[in-house]
This record gives structure tokens, sequence and C-alpha cells, in this order.
């Protein structure tokens, strides 16, 4: 009886791999894709931990390596080679953003070492030069979100982003949004880039993308794209 059962399940074996013959082509061709994009994974995450220096240029998808001593943005040249979301040509909005505050992110520069140049393309692109929802409803211009387990009323608001329940801070003034942001930057992941100078927008720029300030792969790109595309390195100086 278990001679016979056995014969039929190797008969049953047989029969299906008839049936998967004319298939056996495709399964090798999507194990070869499955391991060129293991290799491909691989090989690309070799080169980060291996902190080999990377430009943006040279890497249209992502910005650079590890930010620290080992790697260095040049700053000779410009980024019109980068095409984002960023408007080409400036636009009416962002001139009156910059305009209205503009003396005001040279004051927090000179008071907290952070370029000119960053605190204005930050607010430009978080605020959407003021327009968005989180900078009309609650002057908050650097999508600064709020941790704190016992928030009293006015301390912060619900509004869309990574998560449905992403809490962001409300603040009083706008000015204020600028100064919180400020002290943001003086602790924790940011510290270190206060070591670089008040004209090197571009490793800011990279430094606050990897220290994780947006996860916008792409975000350090757009902030250097908005400084050169509206001049605003003159602001650091």
């Amino acid at each position: 009886m278990l001679q016979k059962m056995q014969r039929l399940a190797k008969a049953k074996v047989q029969h299906l791999w008839l049936l998967m013959e004319p298939f056996k082509w495709r399964f090798g061709y999507f194990f070869l894709f499955v391991f060129f994009l293991w290799i491909k994974d691989f090989h690309v995450q070799f080169q980060f931990e291996t902190g080999n220096r990377f430009s943006i240029s040279e890497i249209p998808n992502r910005v650079g390596g590890f930010l620290g001593e080992k790697e260095v943005i040049s700053q000779k040249g410009n980024s019109s080679h980068l095409n984002f979301d960023i408007p080409v040509k400036p636009n009416s909005q962002q001139f009156i953003y910059i305009e209205r505050f503009s003396d005001v992110a040279r004051s927090e520069m000179e008071q907290f070492g952070i370029p000119a140049s960053i605190t204005l393309a930050q607010g430009l692109l978080e605020s959407s030069a003021g327009k968005s929802p989180l900078a009309k409803e609650a002057n908050n211009h650097f999508g600064i979100k709020c941790f704190s387990k016992k928030c009293k009323k006015g301390h912060c608001k619900n509004f869309s982003d990574d998560h449905h329940k992403d809490f962001f801070r409300t603040y009083p003034s706008a000015w204020e949004s600028f100064r919180a942001h400020s002290l943001f930057l003086q602790k924790g992941r940011y510290k270190h880039l206060l070591t670089l100078g008040k004209t090197d927008y571009k490793n800011w720029a990279v430094g606050l993308k990897q220290a994780g300030y947006a996860t916008d792969p792409h975000y350090a790109k757009k902030l250097i794209r908005l400084i050169e595309s509206l001049e605003l390195s003159k602001y650091d100086v």
C-alpha cells in the first residue's frame, strides 16, 4: 500500500513537472532579474557604507553619502542641471516672501550661525512661499512637528504629511517660527552643521537632508536650486 502511494505521488510530481515545462524559461528569467536587483542594491549599499565621495551631479537620484569629514561638496560652479518641481523662473510670490523675511533670516544668521540663504530656501520650500495651509493657519514656515505628549490648547495642530496623525507646532507669528527654526538647528543631529561656513550653503543643504530634516530624497537639491535661481547667497555676506 505504501509503495503504491509513493508511485502515485511520484507520478503526480512528474505530471506537474511536464505541465510546467513551457514555463521553465520564465522562472529562469525571473530568478536572474531578482539576482540582478540584489547585486545592484548591494553595490549601492557598499559604496555608501565605504564612504566613497560623490558630488551632487554624479548621483541624480539621491544626495551624497554620509556628511562628515570624509565628504565635502565643491562650492564652485552652479547647479543649473538640477531639474525638480522648483520653478525654472522665479515667480512674484517668491520675491514677496524673500523681501518680507530676508532681514529676519539675516538677523537669525548673525545670532545663530545658520546661513540666511538656507533659512530662506527652507522657508520658501516648506511653506510654498508662505501659501501653504501650515504657514497660513499655524504660522509654521519650516514644517516643525510637535512630539510633546502634554500639549496645551493652541500648541500644535494636525496636518497631513507622512502620516495622518502628524501634528505640527503652531506659532503666534511668522517671526516666532523663524526663531523656533534657528533654535531647532542648534542641538542634536543638526549641531555639527554649525561648524560649516555661513557661505557653504551646499553642504548645509546636504547636511540637513542627511540629518533627517525631510524625507524627500531630493530635498538638498531643491534647496540648492532655490538658492541659486533666486540668488539667495547674497544674503549670506
